[in-house]
């Protein structure tokens, strides 16, 4: 009953969204890929008999997270994995970086779609990244006696004023949660207040410092450079993970700061592909040559010496927009200075420990609510810039340029904040083991029990 009422009140917010949806769906191309698997569950059916875990991650940041805790749990288990994710960006995403992973769309929580979906992947346990709580899903799989497992859990302000509001019905989806792991004893509270039992929660900490590499690949960054055409000498500011107002800010900053900085060069990645063109255009009507990282090949031996040159105080520099999939995290590597996007919006900030990592001095906006205990941690250990406003991101980055010891000493301190606070993999991957265990057990359980009452008709009879 509770299913189909789930049912009725989707339903019903689907017809109110409908007209949206459909317009992005004509002009923006989304929603459309994978829409049978989202709707009604259908795709690929599994047809290993080994030990499966079925992962879900929404989108492009939550998908990147998961790197370390699938390479670690293939390694000690050697399960064969499944990835659902969301978004198709986040799809085209797992699909590239994860080849040895199954990845699929995550169904719509209607009791048929989800039913389906659990019937063709058959997996012995659930890991749901962060705080993906769908009520038929978690139902439909504890039903089946499935564990789930929340990991690399949080809960921010806003969210958990909204859950409160119904805290009779996340007390009864969070109950059937096997075992939960959040980012802070904070976080931890939070969920504890909304109905999980205290002895199934575990403070592990964020997945994302043990996601983020301290040591970047030399050889790999020097090809990037190489096709990117940055030369030698020339210093890199990257705006990555852009939102709207963002990349027109990060523009007027620029061409400020490249008068002082003839040597800088800009490079821009919005957070979503659906805008690339709608960022280039901003990038020629603000008067810059465009380089497109899609239209980019490996320039010629001869044409990378030429690039090492100085260029002449009125050569105007192309901005490059990295408008392809996957490569940001590799890109961090480039950057001198960077400035982290959805911090000068209202998006509530996107990821900047990579950044942090990679060894670019970072400037994030004011709005970091997405990433609060990470700021926190960065800014205490002197690892962070944050700006207030548009208007002081050009003083923040020209210090930066400016001051070479000044820049020297935040990096060093992010990344040693940054590798203080590693080790939530090893935690998230043993209550994923554990909960494998537990998924075993029950099945060997089921299995006795089953033999038994067939031999019981069987006397009967």
């Amino acid at each position: 009953m509770i299913g189909w009422l789930l049912n009725l009140v989707y339903l019903g917010l689907l017809v109110l969204v409908s007209p949206v949806l459909a317009y992005r769906a004509v002009r923006q191309g989304k929603y459309r890929h994978g829409l049978a698997e989202k709707l009604f569950g259908r795709g690929v059916h599994r047809v290993a008999t080994g030990r499966c875990v079925w992962l879900h991650a929404v989108s492009v940041g939550e998908v990147l997270l998961l790197k370390p805790v699938i390479e670690e749990l293939r390694r000690q288990s050697g399960v064969e994995i499944w990835l659902s994710t969301t978004t198709q960006t986040g799809h085209a995403v797992a699909r590239e970086k994860y080849p040895e992973c199954q990845v699929l769309y995550f169904p719509v929580d209607f009791t048929w779609s989800v039913r389906a979906a659990l019937e063709r992947v058959r997996p012995d346990v659930i890991g749901l990244v962060e705080l993906e709580l769908w009520p038929n899903f978690i139902r439909a799989a504890a039903g089946r006696g499935i564990p789930l497992v929340l990991i690399n859990g949080r809960i921010g302000e806003r969210s958990f004023r909204g859950y409160r509001l119904v805290r009779f019905l996340m007390r009864r989806v969070i109950g059937r949660l096997s075992a939960i792991g959040m980012q802070t004893p904070e976080y931890a509270q939070r969920i504890i207040e909304l109905g999980a039992p205290r002895e199934r929660v575990t403070v592990t900490g964020s997945v994302k410092f043990d996601g983020v590499r301290l040591e970047q690949d030399a050889t790999r960054l020097a090809a990037l450079r190489a096709e990117l055409e940055i030369a030698s000498h020339e210093r890199v500011l990257l705006a990555g993970s852009t939102h709207a107002p963002e990349e027109r800010v990060v523009l007027d900053c620029y061409a400020e700061l490249q008068r002082e900085f003839p040597e800088l060069r800009l490079l821009i990645a919005p957070r979503h592909q659906e805008r690339f063109d709608e960022v280039a255009a901003l990038i020629t009507a603000a008067g810059w040559p465009l380089g497109r990282r899609s239209q980019r090949k490996a320039t010629s031996i001869d044409h990378r010496e030429a690039r090492r040159q100085p260029r002449s105080s009125d050569t105007c520099p192309e901005v490059i927009l990295l408008d392809t999939l996957g490569e940001l995290s590799d890109c961090w590597g480039l950057a001198e200075i960077a400035f982290v996007g959805g911090s000068l919006s209202q998006r509530g900030g996107q990821n900047m420990l990579e950044p942090c990592a990679a060894g670019a001095a970072v400037v994030v906006g004011p709005n970091t609510w997405n990433f609060r205990h990470a700021v926190e941690l960065l800014v205490d250990a002197g690892g962070l810039v944050t700006v207030s406003d548009a208007d002081e991101l050009p003083r923040a980055l020209r210090r930066l340029l400016s001051d070479a010891s000044a820049a020297d000493t935040l990096r060093s301190a992010a990344r040693d904040a940054i590798k203080s606070q590693q080790g939530a993999t090893r935690q998230t991957v043993a209550m994923l083991l554990d909960a494998l265990r537990e998924s075993g057990a029950n099945s060997t359980s089921r299995s006795v029990a089953d033999l038994t009452d067939e031999r019981n008709v069987r006397t009967a009879a």
